[in-house]
């Protein structure tokens, strides 16, 4: 193991299973089906201008989510380029693959385009670039909760899986940073991390023993290879790890970005195993079953998914 020990340094956000998936799989649901679902306008219906239209961002955590296109008379040569967008925080934004609709013109117009939302962040709004003539149309965001009094129990209890899944499968299932801390530089020209899949590393430094902090620099002094099941800092050819006199508690430490993410999600395996092990804190919330071997079959479920000796 060439780390010495890690923390989590941003906490995770959204989870990789939402409580609508949950209540579904458990079958339970709210009392009414208005109370089961939300309708958000992200973009307002009406005539919009020839112009890029960035729509309201809209809370999707924890909920399943349909995004309608609603298209209305499009105007002699005008045309509707709408797409999804998702953010983790409402502020950066990046395009959802797949999230692109159908371009609305004259031939396909006065009709509604349907996406589902299967990404993993918080915040969704709808983009579109409206051309050559103005045109009518809607973008709206319908999700369904499946609301319940005790979705926080829920919630928590999903979060609960997702931890025990992780220190079985040594994985991350959802995206965390973490600060990663070696007493030494490796002898070998590589350093693996824990919680694979590896997305990025944020930065790299070592403190020597007058404490004085030097960051590393990546392309030149490392190289990052998220190629791997476990992800790795590789040393470039001609290059060798600093020689320092180390700093005497965590005089190393690597920040990297990890765990499973909207284009690279959750093996079903592993998410059908958490609805499990949620399914069996929901049966036994006071007293376990002697004879309930839930446990035993999800960590033989997942098993194949352990790497290593994270």
């Amino acid at each position: 193991m060439d780390w010495k020990d890690y923390e989590v340094y941003t906490a995770i956000t959204t989870e990789p299973l939402t409580v609508s998936e949950l209540l579904t799989h458990l079958r339970k649901s709210s009392d009414t089906f208005s109370g089961d679902i939300g309708i958000f306008q992200s973009i307002t219906p009406g005539s919009h201008s020839i112009a890029t239209h960035t729509g309201t961002a809209i809370d999707v955590s924890g909920e399943q989510t349909l995004i309608c296109l609603n298209a209305g008379a499009v105007g002699t040569g005008g045309s509707v380029a709408a797409k999804i967008q998702e953010s983790d925080d409402n502020t950066n934004w990046q395009d959802f693959t797949g999230g692109a609709f159908t371009t609305v013109t004259a031939t396909n117009d006065n009709a509604i385009q349907e996406k589902d939302y299967t990404g993993l962040k918080q915040y969704i709004r709808v983009l579109a670039v409206v051309a050559g003539a103005a045109c009518e149309f809607s973008a709206d965001v319908i999700t369904k909760s499946g609301d319940i009094p005790e979705n926080e129990w829920f919630a928590e209890r999903i979060t609960t899986a997702r931890e025990m899944c992780e220190d079985v499968t040594r994985r991350g299932l959802a995206t965390q940073t973490l600060d990663v801390y070696l007493d030494s530089f490796p002898c070998k020209d590589y350093i693996e991390l824990p919680r694979p899949p590896l997305q990025s590393v944020t930065s790299m430094t070592y403190k020597d023993s007058a404490g004085t902090v030097t960051t590393m620099t990546a392309n030149t002094d490392y190289l990052v290879d998220t190629s791997r099941t476990v992800g790795r800092i590789v040393l470039p050819y001609g290059v060798s790890w600093p020689s320092f006199t180390p700093w005497p508690v965590n005089p190393i430490t690597i920040r990297i970005v990890t765990g499973y993410y909207s284009t690279k999600p959750v093996p079903k395996s592993i998410k059908s195993a958490m609805l499990l092990y949620a399914g069996f804190f929901d049966r036994n919330r006071d007293f376990v079953e002697p004879n309930d071997k839930t446990l035993e079959t999800v960590r033989n479920m997942i098993s194949r998914y352990r790497v290593g000796w994270f």
